[in-house]
């Protein structure tokens, strides 16, 4: 099933440097359209919930900790191709490794804290944008 829209964390690193601006408007310039945002801060609880399919991992409890340790800004986004197009924007997990120009290469200080979350996939978007967003707030 694809889809237009994508869904987006700016996480906690994000907030706390002060770069909500700075990627909201790496964003709109490059064409996607905001039709949900709201600033929040997950709980334990949700973080546990969003990243279940990481529960396994050895790095868990510290993606847990790290997305829970401040408020975040989530979106939803739409754009023809958006998961796609936003994957491309975002760059690769490791900044190191991410392209020039692309938002973890600008603001990603480590794999750990990779600035911002995208959709994988269309069925993930709309999973992600329905964890954190009620159908009124998407418009």
């Amino acid at each position: 099933m694809r889809t237009n829209r994508t869904f987006t964390m700016l996480k906690p690193d994000s907030v706390e440097k002060g770069h909500i601006g700075a990627i909201l408007e790496k964003i709109t310039a490059s064409g996607f359209k905001i039709v949900a945002m709201k600033l929040t801060q997950m709980t334990t609880a949700d973080a546990k919930e969003f990243y279940a399919i990481h529960k396994e991992r050895p790095f868990f409890g510290e993606l847990v900790e790290y997305m829970t340790r401040g408020p975040i800004v989530a979106a939803i986004l739409e754009k023809d191709n958006a998961v796609e197009d936003f994957r491309t924007l975002i760059g690769a997990t490791n900044p190191a490794e991410a392209a020039e120009g692309t938002i973890r290469k600008l603001y990603a200080a480590s794999i750990g804290e990779n600035a911002v979350h995208g959709s994988d996939s269309d069925e993930n978007a709309a999973i992600e944008g329905a964890f954190h967003f009620a159908g009124r707030e998407i418009f």
